[in-house]
């Protein structure tokens, strides 16, 4: 079976887009592994199925996988691509919505550049010490969409993002589904430079959404920051985040930024 692709990145996390509107592809686990293999497949951080929305309540709906086949309620970058993608497919630039599982999301768009309203973010936890390999750390985490780990750091480029990415992702304290980490370094501008270890990649990648919304909502708690936050991604893109903040209770929180069309082609299935 020939199966028609479209690859797209948002800032550097790069994505397979497939159209099963009509319902008719099931992929296995296995298959979206080799899929998303950089050497045997097509490579990418995950592959994102367009298909009929199951409530009225949503313009449309996706099944999201990891590139280690595991099904994710939630990404930001991916969110972005993904609505590029069906204003290509319908040839409508007009805003939408969509249903993941985390909730709907409402996309609308700036161009290239691409506006997510994502759920409202919950779980906020701050100032926990946590038992590391280094020595206790302060590490603070919140839900939005994924669970996040943001730990503040000096430097990114000196951050210990493979090895602490690691074992903060597989850490007790986060048991028993894990968790994303983010590094998260303050800029002297104002905003905050984002490295993040990706829960189902388990890796770093070039950027992640809801790292860098969860970086920039507990910064905005912990250093003040006001919104819009803009954040600096490891690939060198740079993505903006907007947010009501009344207390530490955060809504309307919006993510902006980059959706790029790589290519589109086939491939044996």
């Amino acid at each position: 079976m020939l199966l028609e692709f479209t690859k797209m990145n948002g800032a550097g996390n790069d994505f397979i887009l497939l159209d099963n509107r009509a319902g008719k592809l099931r992929l296995t686990p296995e298959q979206v592994v080799r899929l998303c293999h950089r050497q045997r497949g097509i490579g990418a951080d995950g592959l994102i199925s367009l298909i009929p929305s199951p409530t009225t309540a949503a313009d449309w709906a996706w099944d999201f996988y990891n590139n280690d086949g595991s099904l994710a309620d939630m990404c930001g970058n991916g969110a972005r691509c993904f609505a590029r993608f069906i204003s290509r497919l319908t040839g409508s630039d007009r805003d939408l919505t969509f249903a993941t599982g985390a909730g709907i999301i409402k996309a609308s768009f700036q161009g290239e550049r691409v506006t997510v309203s994502l759920t409202k973010p919950h779980g906020l936890r701050l100032h926990e010490s946590v038992g590391l390999s280094v020595g206790d750390q302060t590490i603070h985490s919140v839900n939005t969409g994924v669970p996040h780990a943001v730990m503040f750091v000096p430097d990114a480029d000196q951050a210990m993002v493979q090895q602490l990415g690691q074992e903060i992702r597989r850490h007790t304290h986060f048991a028993p589904k894990g968790t994303n980490v983010n590094f998260v370094q303050r800029l002297p501008e104002g905003g905050i430079r984002v490295r993040t270890y990706e829960r189902g990649v388990e890796g770093e990648t070039l950027a992640c959404g809801t790292g860098v919304t969860a970086s920039a909502l507990i910064s905005a708690t912990v250093h003040h920051l006001t919104s819009p936050v803009r954040v600096q991604v490891q690939g060198g893109d740079h993505l903006e985040v907007a947010f009501q903040n009344e207390n530490g209770n955060f809504t309307d929180v919006r993510l902006t930024g980059p959706a790029d069309f790589v290519f589109t082609g086939r491939i044996e299935l």
